[in-house]
């Protein structure tokens, strides 16, 4: 077999294998752009939920500044859609209110209530489960409404920084619930301000820039 054959049969082959990889990639494609990510789905248990205007009161636990009062307050505002409300959470919102028509009851709207300052710690700065209990009925929530307990980075909460960033509970009698949330700042931002701030464990990447320039402040949001 001369020389020329032998290059003539190469270059059959080389094209045999680009003509695969070609189809190979355009195969690739089609699969691809049919793929559509399942939607979320969301099971209603017949639970007691929280629908209509929902009143939120806020009890604010130690030394807050007004800048970090507005961004919890402002948070709380951007749940609902609105045309002058850039950026919003309203979208991600949107799955809850989605659930709630699942379930046959009316939208859920965040309406900010009252707020209540207790920053003297009348409690002391190192807290009990049953403390955040007791805080939760000082901010007065009217019946069916929601209550958050905010406590300042110089308080430590039992449990917190080793078993939760926060928790929340119900009362059946005042038909209220509340949410309490630490910030984390100087005592585990590594555990309870991810991702703005450096994790602890796991893939040690750059952490996103708090969007208020408040590491604990963002990191409850």
């Amino acid at each position: 077999m001369g020389s020329s054959q032998v290059a003539r049969i190469v270059s059959l082959l080389l094209l045999l294998v680009q003509l695969s990889f070609v189809n190979l990639c355009l195969g690739s494609r089609k699969l691809n752009s049919l793929y559509q990510p399942p939607p979320m789905s969301l099971t209603y248990h017949n639970g007691a939920l929280l629908e209509g205007d929902l009143p939120v009161s806020i009890l604010w636990y130690g030394d807050f500044s007004p800048a970090q009062k507005s961004v919890v307050s402002d948070f709380l505002v951007s749940l609902n859609p609105g045309k002058d409300q850039e950026p919003s959470v309203s979208l991600w919102w949107s799955t809850i209110q989605t659930y709630m028509k699942k379930a046959g009851k009316k939208e859920t709207r965040a309406v900010l209530s009252h707020q209540t300052s207790d920053k003297n710690c009348s409690f002391g700065k190192i807290l009990k489960k049953p403390h955040i209990s007791q805080l939760a009925l000082m901010a007065n929530s009217k019946p069916g409404g929601l209550t958050l307990v905010l406590t300042a980075k110089d308080v430590a909460v039992e449990g917190f920084c080793m078993s939760s960033c926060g928790f929340h509970s119900s009362d059946n009698k005042l038909k209220s619930a509340f949410i309490w949330v630490g910030n984390s700042e100087t005592q585990c931002p590594g555990q309870c301000a991810w991702p703005f701030h450096q994790p602890i464990y796991g893939p040690q990447t750059t952490p996103l820039v708090a969007p208020n320039g408040d590491v604990g402040l963002d990191g409850m949001s």
